[in-house]
């Protein structure tokens, strides 16, 4: 199957998670001979195995998923050392990169929330449609859902839910969740989803009402946008002049950061009027999608999870890193060790 058609020959048919936009995303990569590229999300290779069978390049898989890297041992060797896998957060993949001896890197891919492999797996505790442990921990490490819908106050999952999940009735739904843990601990995913659906009833034509709670749990448990822009920054460090960087978003929050992240990076140098005496830095980035790439009807109808992404590409100057200032592209929530611990 040729390059960016949802699969790859070099994948050999390794993935049931169709990737989205990969055709785009590989052309914005500007995939070449001999390049070094890093998929961030390796997940279940779709994007790995497209830049794989487009040119005679390198690719680094990381995944802060073992079950991902397990399943791409296969991929590892038909790509007959052209792949290397990691284990770890795409936040590290500048560390990741060096310690196997790339100083920099020709472009890197991210291709951001839950596959549907962790999706269809309901031990997982993803899906409100599959029952199963309340977990949505992409790693296995550190708290899960279940702890925070049983430690979080009813103040900060509101604030959770309303801010992660974009959710209206998040008050009443975080009240629910207060009164039922009283009763008895809410440890699976159907018992959430059932204490939702009390309060926000099912309504044909429209999502599940568990779908934006269910959403703004695995968003913050797995701190995903703190580790997107901490990825993001890594990104602009590796990346080698001319490299390129290529986001597939899915949730308005998160292309908002890239959007933002971008605009700011590609920004023309200039003196700030408050300050006269400092020179804004270079750009790093050019911006190559004035807007982002959106699927085609025909990718839609085929993957309907292609609706909602966003790909957002931009190439690497030669101007040096800017120092790490994003926490104003955060919301404001309580952190995930502070929830846990009551703090």
């Amino acid at each position: 199957m040729a390059a960016g058609s949802g699969g790859s020959s070099t994948a050999g048919g390794l993935a049931r998670h169709v990737p989205v936009l990969v055709r785009s995303a590989v052309d914005q990569l500007n995939v070449r001979d001999g390049g070094v590229y890093i998929d961030g999300t390796f997940g279940a290779g779709g994007y790995t195995g497209a830049i794989l069978d487009a040119a005679d390049a390198r690719v680094i898989g990381i995944d802060r998923d073992r079950t991902a890297i397990a399943h791409g041992a296969g991929l590892v060797q038909m790509a007959a050392g052209r792949l290397v896998l990691v284990e770890e957060r795409f936040s590290e993949l500048e560390s990741v990169a060096q310690r196997l001896g790339h100083a920099g890197v020709d472009g890197v891919v991210l291709d951001l929330g839950v596959s549907s492999m962790q999706l269809d797996t309901a031990e997982r505790g993803f899906s409100f449609r599959l029952d199963g442990p309340l977990d949505m921990r992409m790693g296995g490490d550190g708290p899960s859902a279940a702890e925070v819908v049983a430690l979080a106050s009813e103040r900060d999952l509101t604030a959770i839910i309303s801010t992660l999940g974009e959710e209206r009735f998040a008050r009443p739904i975080a009240r629910a969740i207060g009164k039922a843990r009283q009763t008895a601990p809410i440890v699976t995913t159907r018992a959430l989803s059932d204490i939702i659906t009390r309060v926000v009833h099912p309504r044909p034509g429209l999502i599940h009402p568990a779908t934006r709670t269910f959403q703004a749990l695995r968003i913050f448990v797995n701190e995903e946008l703190a580790e997107l822009t901490a990825a993001l920054d890594a990104a602009e460090r590796i990346l080698k002049p001319s490299g390129r960087l290529v986001v597939i978003a899915f949730h308005s929050l998160e292309d908002r950061i890239v959007k933002t992240f971008l605009t700011d990076r590609g920004r023309a140098a200039g003196v700030s009027r408050h300050r006269p005496d400092l020179e804004a830095p270079a750009p790093t980035f050019r911006i190559i999608t004035k807007k982002p790439l959106v699927a085609d009807e025909a990718e839609t109808a085929d993957n309907p999870r292609a609706r909602s992404a966003k790909l957002r590409a931009a190439e690497r100057t030669a101007a040096l890193p800017h120092a790490d200032q994003d926490a104003p592209l955060l919301p404001r929530l309580p952190s995930l060790d502070d929830v846990v611990k009551g703090r």
